[in-house]
């Protein structure tokens, strides 16, 4: 650790770093300028960096210098259950691959704190109008997973620091939200701020806080376990500066969900934002973590927050050490974290908004950022006449309602106002309708206990909401079987059948393989369309019900006032109830002093934990980036659903056909997200979204939509497991072509290693999201990036070529596409290498993270 510049930290028995001074010694009067990120990320360096390379690296943050190499330090690594879990399935398997090389299987360990909290496992196969729900459900999940549990019980004790959450707690975020995240760490007598990366994209929900934290995929996550520092280009840094407040009845959900919006048109992909100016007074901590938890949906990299005094009520809100309040507060005015400390920031652009431009809004039909106020509904064709046949659903019914997820569950304002709008539906005698799924799905259990101290959870429960699990459920895909009278009626029909959800992701077949299209919508929403029973619906004009005295009730009768909401948020949420769920939950108990073998015992007919391949065949060797053939060409905003998907796995999959030859009923098949332990399941999963559109495939001139694939050259067109088949049998190299935006969405590794597995040595896209690409150069696939103004349509690439790439890999060096068509043809494209630091380079010519490990480590064993 860096000695330099320590002071005492006044009023506690603390030092910390004076990162002000380190700054101000470069340039005088540069820290004032300095935005927020760019002041922890120097801290960081100035805690770890020796002195040597301190004052260049500095120097880097005070010019803005992109060019260059920079190194972070996060202080620990935060895991779910899937990501996290095949993060650890990889390191046991370099275990496997460093004894068989006569290395010390046992001294490979997470060398940073690595947490992991088991939360996206849960299907909600029970809804939430059965009152045993959530015993029923966790039953089912230990069933389902057991393989999977038994594998993570192994990791805890046989890695040193890795802690587990187990499942039925809450969801990571919302946990590393309220309890886990101290804002300020203490280590050796030294406070410092807590940083993070997580193995999920929205990680960034505690910069609400304060908190440097981002999302990456789980290969980068490995990397940072194993002690290697975090390499970046030094990011745009954009002001976002908040005016005025929301009107009267707008939630958290709409804020956010115009932020989306307004943030993506202005293209900030990559982008770390600092939100600040008036506006932010004017919102709760809850409400920043609402907007900071969809910084992937806007494309940025993380959304932060200033520490201030609502950071300081809020640790106060959720029970925290009063110690721990007080250290934050001290150490964040100590050394200019303050909000107040601020004010002569300076941005790279600033982007204003107006919270009060908000209204109430859904998003939707399948992405996130497209904006659809309620108001517009029938102008843009989604609402429209309800049908009301009796015995029959309606055209557009909501089939599935869910309260779920951690971008809103985590907001005391949204979850009370939910269950307010219940309470006054139940009055006037509403019920939900009864093709809809209804559930909740809380991503801590304070939210019941406050829901319960209101006198809110009955009256949720009797409108079909009460509490189906603790975990990420619907939002993540899993949201369970249909009855199977409805589900045939779907069928039969070929309905319009569509899903709303208090979520933040509603990608084309994500949340239910028969919701057609999802919407995005605040808690209260929710129930409003469990009430209303179909998209095809007015929900601020159209008439909800009748009550006992004949009386039409619509949304404006039954929704509450602000002053109601705030109302009962103070007298009902207690500092108390986030101590009785946390203090057990994180009470550090004594060493058993029970350890596991250093090499986990795979069991061979698991359909979830398998060793993994990464260091046999063809994986292993030197890629040839030459003779390639298309698997995919494709369009603009491919997302990583549509890569590898996460829902639930349908029998006529290819992993559906798999499983059952591998002997397990259709019932437990569970969601292609819970088997990506297992890569003989995980791989057929590639590319198996129902809705790709292959550009290759065509039908009477247009795009098929569906899991399908052009076997070149002989042009027959199959479904894409049988593609990736015959190609690995033919040990063809691959290649894929896409559009702007490729890898938008979760940050699931198998969205890379599937390609990777099936062959493809490059990828050649518009644009490239950010976490996608580290995880494409963490298996070591090629990422290339065309020039603006040339893409595969200009080219005229129809799948029938096949490519070389020439040139030297260095970072963000022009390489050479070659294009041999099928006429003779030969034509070259310059690319850009999006190897975009030399630490990518030296991952990307070992052939991935794993091995890029494993050959330092065994170098520095024999040199030991």
């Amino acid at each position: 650790m860096n000695t330099a510049n320590r002071k005492p930290l006044p009023g506690t028995q603390l030092d910390f770093f004076d990162t002000r001074a380190a700054v101000d010694a470069i340039q005088p009067g540069a820290y004032d300028k300095l935005p927020y990120t760019s002041r922890v990320l120097a801290e960081n360096l100035v805690r770890r960096c020796d002195p040597a390379s301190l004052t260049a690296s500095l120097g880097q943050i005070i010019e803005r210098r992109r060019e260059l190499d920079f190194p972070w330090f996060p202080a620990r690594v935060v895991c779910h259950d899937i990501l996290g879990q095949t993060a650890l399935v990889d390191l046991a398997g370099l275990r496997d691959a460093i004894a068989a090389q006569g290395g010390d299987p046992a001294m490979v360990n997470p060398v940073v704190p690595t947490q992991l909290v088991v939360d996206h496992s849960l299907a909600v196969e029970c809804g939430g109008f059965d009152p045993d729900a959530f015993a029923k459900n966790r039953a089912i999940e230990d069933r389902r997973n057991e393989d999977r549990f038994d594998f993570i019980n192994w990791t805890k004790k046989a890695f040193r620091n890795v802690d587990v959450i187990p499942p039925g707690n809450g969801i990571l975020h919302q946990i590393n939200l309220e309890r886990m995240s101290p804002v300020v760490q203490v280590k050796d007598g030294v406070a410092f701020p807590d940083t993070l990366v997580g193995t999920d994209s929205h990680t960034p929900m505690v910069d609400a806080l304060g908190v440097i934290a981002i999302g990456v995929g789980g290969l980068e996550a490995e990397s940072v376990m194993l002690g290697r520092a975090s390499w970046m280009r030094l990011p745009d840094i954009v002001g976002v500066e908040l005016t005025g407040k929301p009107g009267p009845g707008m939630t958290a959900t709409d804020v956010v969900l115009s932020l989306t919006e307004f943030l993506r048109k202005e293209k900030v992909v990559g982008a770390y934002l600092e939100f600040f100016g008036e506006g932010t007074a004017n919102l709760t901590l809850g409400d920043r973590a609402t907007i900071a938890n969809m910084a992937p949906e806007f494309g940025a990299t993380a959304a932060m927050f200033y520490i201030d005094e609502q950071t300081i009520k809020y640790l106060k809100l959720t029970g925290r050490d009063d110690e721990l309040v007080k250290l934050v507060e001290i150490y964040a005015k100590a050394t200019g974290l303050w909000g107040e400390s601020l004010r002569q920031a300076e941005y790279e652009r600033v982007l204003k908004f107006d919270l009060s431009s908000v209204v109430r809004t859904l998003a939707g039909p399948s992405n996130p950022h497209r904006r659809l106020p309620v108001s517009e509904l029938a102008a843009r064709g989604i609402s429209g006449k309800v049908e009301n046949e009796p015995g029959l659903m309606p055209d557009g019914a909501v089939i599935i309602a869910a309260i779920t997820s951690c971008t809103n569950t985590n907001n005391p304002r949204n979850m009370i106002a939910a269950g307010l709008i219940a309470r006054n539906a139940n009055r006037r005698g509403l019920t939900r309708k009864p093709w809809a799924k209804t559930s909740l799905a809380p991503g801590s259990r304070a939210v019941t206990l406050y829901l319960e101290e209101a006198g809110l959870l009955p009256e949720l429960e009797q409108l079909g909401f009460g509490v189906v699990a603790y975990a990420c459920t619907s939002c993540n895909g899993m949201s369970g079987a249909l009855d199977p009278l409805i589900q045939k009626e779907i069928v039969d029909r070929d309905l319009y059948a569509t899903a709303v959800l208090s979520g933040n992701r509603n990608f084309d077949g994500r949340i239910h393989p028969y919701a057609k299209q999802a919407f995005l919508a605040s808690p209260p929403l929710v129930v409003a369309y469990a009430i209303a029973g179909t998209i095809r619906f007015d929900i601020e004009k159209d008439v909800l019900g009748i009550d006992a005295d004949g009386n039409p009730v619509t949304l404006k009768d039954i929704w509450p006032t602000d002053e109601e909401i705030d109302a009962v948020v103070a007298s009902s949420v207690k500092p108390e109830q986030f101590r009785k769920v946390y203090e057990p939950m994180f009470a550090v108990s004594a060493d058993s002093g029970e350890k596991a073998e250093p090499l986990y015992d795979w069991r061979p007919m698991s359909t979830y934990i398998r060793r993994p391949p990464y260091w046999e065949g063809a994986l292993a060797g030197v890629r040839s980036l030459s003779g390639m053939r298309p698997l995919a060409v494709l369009g603009d905003n491919i997302t990583t659903d549509h890569l590898s998907p996460s829902n639930a796995i349908l029998a006529d999959s290819a992993s559906g056909e798999y499983l059952a030859k591998m002997g397990l009923p259709e019932e437990d098949f569970n969601s292609y997200a819970t088997h990506r332990g297992d890569h003989l399941t995980a791989q057929r999963a590639t590319f198996a979204n129902p809705t790709l559109k292959n550009e290759m495939v065509l039908e009477s001139g247009q795009v098929k939509a569906g899991s399908l694939a052009r076997i070149e050259p002989e042009g027959k067109v199959t479904r894409m497991w049988e593609a990736i088949e015959t190609y690995m049998e033919r040990k063809q190299p691959l290649i894929v072509i896409a559009g702007a935006d490729y890898g938008q969405g979760s940050s699931r590794d198998w969205a890379a290693k599937g390609v990777r597995l099936a062959g493809a040595e490059a990828i050649v896209a518009e644009g490239f999201e950010r976490i996608h690409r580290t995880n494409l150069v963490g298996m070591g696939v090629l990422p290339l990036e065309f020039k603006p103004g040339v893409n595969r349509l200009t080219l005229a690439i129809d799948g029938t070529e096949t490519f070389d790439v020439i040139g030297e890999r260095k970072p963000r060096t022009d390489l050479t596409l070659v294009i041999h068509r099928r006429n003779g043809e030969r034509v070259e494209v310059p690319v850009t290498c999006r190897l975009d630091t030399a630490e990518e380079v030296s991952i990307y010519e070992a052939g991935g993270v794993l091995q890029r490990f494993a050959q330092d480590f065994l170098e520095s064993s024999k040199a030991a």
